[in-house]
Parts: C-alpha cells; structure tokens; sequence
C-alpha cells in the first residue's frame, strides 16, 4: 500500500437530506488490465471525458460507492476509513506502474445512509474503519478525477451472489443517485484472461475476437432493450458466456450499478477492447443515461 499523502476533506454532504433536480446515472466501467493505468488506449481517454461530463450533466457528485470486482467479502462490508490510497493488486507488471498514486478521501459520514439503506432491504453490512482503493476502482478514478476531489466508499460484496441478487442489492442503493452519490461498479464486459496472456501482454491492440463480439453484442442488445430475465440468465443464454467469463466476479459489479437504477434500459457509453479479448466497454443507467451518452459522444 502507499504511504500517506496530504489528507483530503472527508465527506460532508447531509446526504438523507439533499435531492438533485437530475439525480446521477448509475455507472459501469471496465477497468481492465492493471496496464490500463499506463497504456489508457480508449477506454482511458473515454475516462478522461467521463468525470467532466457526469460534473457537466449533474455537478461533481458528493461521494463514490464503488462496487469493484477486485474488493470482495463472504459478507457486504463498507470500507469506512476517512482516506484511501492505491493498492498494488496484482505483480509482475510495469515498474512504474507501483509508482502510481490516488490518496483520496473516504467517506466515513455516508457509511450510515448505506448501511440504513441496504438494512431497509432486509441486508446487513458491516463498516469496517479500513481504507484502500484497489486497481479496479483506483485505475478509472485516476482518470476521471485525477485531482482525487471526490471521496470514496468501497463497497464490498459477495462474489457467489447470483446476478439478480446482486440487482437487488444495488436497488437497495437507489436513493443514492438523487442525494448526488454516484452508484460506480466496476469490472470487465468480458474477462478471460487465459486468452489475454495467451496471446501476449505487448499485443494490446489486438483486434476484437469474434468470441468477444459476440457477447458484448448481445450484451449490449439485451441491455439497451431492458431484458433484465436474459441478463440474469447470462451464462446459459448469451454466446460465449462461459469463455469470455470463466468466473464471472468481474461482470457482477454491472448488476449492482444496473440495480441502482431499477428495471430501466441501460445505455452503452462506450466501447473498445483491448487483447482481443478484455472488452473495454462502459454502461449508465436510469433517467439520466441517454443524457450522458449525448454528452460524452459516444
């Protein structure tokens, strides 16, 4: 882990108390490759215009609760220190990718609206006064806010939670959007790393696989028609699912973001793939999603 540096202002936003006119759309982002902090390609430049189009669209959100493929527990936990910093996740990469910071501020004052919310759905979760931002959520924060002004809330969960369980668990999450927190989850549209180191680590511009083109196709059909049944049903219904994800903690997070915004169509923000294999690609949900798609272009 880093080691300190300057100590942001916590959160202090009265949350339960405070609607915005435009409440927030939920996100999902594929954070990739630990690579991606280095070798940003689209996903990382569409991440750049991401944190300045959602401060454009709504205004800079209060707090992040962030749902990570990387940040799991047998149990729902909230990691509530008052700061955070980068964790190296992962090993034999670039040097230079342990050099990389993100000292952000937690977001200790939002841990008793979220644990009241997820209680109201009858789903405990225990805050744990620990911090830490895995690469999942710190790579795609670096970019969207690289002045960390946002404070963060990691959201553990439980990888063996079916999708729509998950579902519900981010609809619990719901109310956040208009008290100006943004629901971030953040994983991978697809995810077989087998195939990536296969074909090398150098070769990132590989061209899509049709394997993943098939899924992310129909991903993305069922997503933007709302055709949440098909969705839940995934690793039986969609082509190549079990390929593209022979474990599938990496695309759960999708269904909590998903859920924080009810049965509505979801919007595709964006799409790339790098390795061939590793899609890129990045979801909004709610009211607000199609605003935002129009914003970001695209």
């Amino acid at each position: 882990m880093l080691r300190s540096g300057p100590l942001t202002a916590a959160w202090t936003g009265s949350g339960s108390n405070t609607a915005m006119d435009t409440p927030l759309s939920p996100i999902f982002v594929s954070h990739g490759s630990p690579m991606t902090a280095l070798q940003p390609r689209e996903a990382g430049a569409f991440m750049q215009r991401l944190g300045p189009a959602i401060d454009a669209l709504n205004g800079r959100p209060r707090a992040i609760v962030a749902v990570s493929a990387h940040t799991l527990a047998r149990a729902p936990a909230l990691l509530a220190a008052a700061r955070h910093e980068a964790v190296y996740d992962f090993g034999g990469f670039d040097p230079a990718l342990y050099r990389l910071r993100y000292d952000a501020p937690g977001a200790p004052a939002l841990t008793a609206e979220v644990q009241a919310l997820l209680r109201a759905a009858g789903i405990e979760v225990q805050a744990l006064a620990k911090g830490g931002l895995d690469h999942g959520i710190w790579t795609p924060l670096r970019y969207m806010w690289p002045g960390a002004e946002v404070p963060v809330l990691p959201l553990a969960w439980a990888p063996d939670w079916s999708p729509r369980r998950l579902f519900d668990f981010g609809a619990a999450l719901a109310p956040l959007a208009e008290r100006g927190v943004l629901v971030l989850g953040t994983g991978s549209i697809t995810h077989n790393l087998q195939r990536v180191f296969a074909g090398g680590l150098r070769d990132v511009g590989r061209a899509a696989t049709p394997e993943s083109t098939a899924f992310r196709d129909w991903f993305r059909q069922c997503a933007e028609a709302a055709e949440w049944d098909a969705l839940f049903d995934y690793r039986r219904r969609a082509p190549q699912a079990v390929l593209m994800h022979p474990t599938d903690e990496h695309l759960l997070p999708f269904y909590v973001a998903a859920g924080a915004a009810g049965k509505q169509p979801a919007r595709r923000v964006h799409a790339s793939v790098t390795h061939g294999d590793l899609g890129m690609d990045a979801y909004a949900f709610g009211a607000r999603a199609e605003a935002l798609r129009q914003v970001l272009g695209d």
